[in-house]
């Protein structure tokens, strides 16, 4: 009997610390180094989820501009896109999550110019890439080890045509399917969004177009960050150009737009650019980030029989050009980073009504881009 006492109460308080340690994540941060910035890569640090704090952990140098990141299924590798022109790369890191120390691998090519988004597929087989630049995606192979592989997969959106000339084509964001069959791939430059079946057991070229390879949205609405709720039936897309959000209905490939709302406050006559978009954990709230005149985050409720959006209420960033935003794993705050105000500011969320209220907690770092959680 004491003997069978004591193992529950070792197993206990072995659950109880797992749980405790769930508390605390590794935040990454991914910034712009160029012109007057001191930033010198990306930077790491511990987030509290139950105090909302930051505390420094490490950092990594030597990469221009890494302003997105992804992170492995296991966590043991980070991807980082390098924002540097012609000479665009994504780089691979080893990841040490107990001292959140990055020890470089290799780097390979981005498969286009100017890449602003990086993700990986869920089997950790392939790193995608979408290159703004050259309106082209990418599909770079992953090794057992984590390093990338050579055989690169490029794929080009043609721009519209107007007035006889090909238009731009700027690829905004890569964003796999929740059963991790097709690629979406939101093009701003020519209002649509691209639709790729994915094969991860392929040794080269996973990707080939759906039927129909586009998804359609209104003209001038520039789709730019994609996100799939968590119940895998619906998805949205934030539209940087018009302001807009239009949510779907998702099924195996397919996705049937039924909604768009604008995050704009009524009679709104200045400048803008619609941004990021996020859902919380719970699935119940989505949020998105609006720049240039008007700085902040709106916040909808999203019905969970239909996935249709009520505008909630909206909160200023506390900064200017809130590029990218994340909400922390329990779903207890949201941190916003500014890019020209260079600080990232710590949101409360109250998780019944979705509402956001600053807290006296900031970090100041030099044009910050991107955030991601390491969970």
């Amino acid at each position: 009997m004491n003997f069978l006492k004591t193992s529950l109460l070792i197993c206990c308080l072995c659950i109880f610390c797992k749980s405790k340690a769930q508390d605390k994540f590794d935040l990454l941060i991914g910034t712009y180094t160029n012109g007057t910035s001191t930033s010198e890569g990306i930077y790491v640090y511990t987030f509290d989820s139950e105090t909302g704090t930051l505390e420094y952990k490490n950092e990594v140098k030597g990469i221009d501009n890494p302003s997105y990141i992804a992170i492995s299924p296991d966590h043991k590798n980070i991807y980082a896109i390098s924002e540097s022109g012609g000479e665009s790369q994504v780089y691979a890191y080893k990841y040490d999550s107990s001292t959140g120390k990055l020890t470089f691998t290799n780097k390979e090519s981005a498969g286009g110019q100017g890449p602003c988004y990086v993700s990986v597929d869920k089997t950790g087989s392939y790193v995608f890439t979408a290159n703004y630049g050259s309106g082209s995606l990418a599909a770079v192979p992953l090794m057992k080890d984590g390093s990338l592989g050579s055989s690169v997969q490029e794929i080009y959106n043609k721009g519209n045509i107007i007035d006889g000339k090909e238009g731009a084509s700027r690829m905004h964001s890569v964003v796999m399917s929740p059963d991790n069959n097709y690629l979406f791939a939101p093009n701003l430059g020519i209002d649509k969004i691209g639709v790729y079946h994915f094969d991860s057991k392929a040794s080269s070229k996973p990707l080939t177009p759906a039927e129909p390879e586009f998804v359609n949205l209104a003209p001038g609405s520039g789709p730019r960050h994609f996100v799939f709720h968590p119940n895998g039936k619906y998805a949205y897309v934030i539209q940087e150009l018009d302001g807009g959000i239009t949510s779907f209905d998702y099924h195996a490939g397919k996705l049937s737009p039924k909604q768009t709302v604008s995050i704009l406050p009524p009679d709104f006559k200045g400048k803008f650019g619609a941004a990021d978009i996020h859902i919380s954990p719970d699935g119940k709230f989505l949020y998105g980030s609006n720049r240039i005149d008007i700085n902040e985050i709106v916040i909808y409720n999203i019905d969970e029989n239909t996935g249709n959006l009520t505008f909630v209420g909206r909160q200023s960033s506390m900064g200017r050009i809130p590029r990218n935003f994340v909400i922390d794993p329990t779903g207890n705050f949201l941190l916003v980073a500014n890019q020209d105000t260079n600080n990232i500011i710590v949101f409360s969320r109250n998780q019944k009504t979705g509402l956001l209220t600053p807290t006296d907690i900031s970090l100041k770092i030099d044009r910050p881009v991107c955030l991601k959680f390491v969970y």
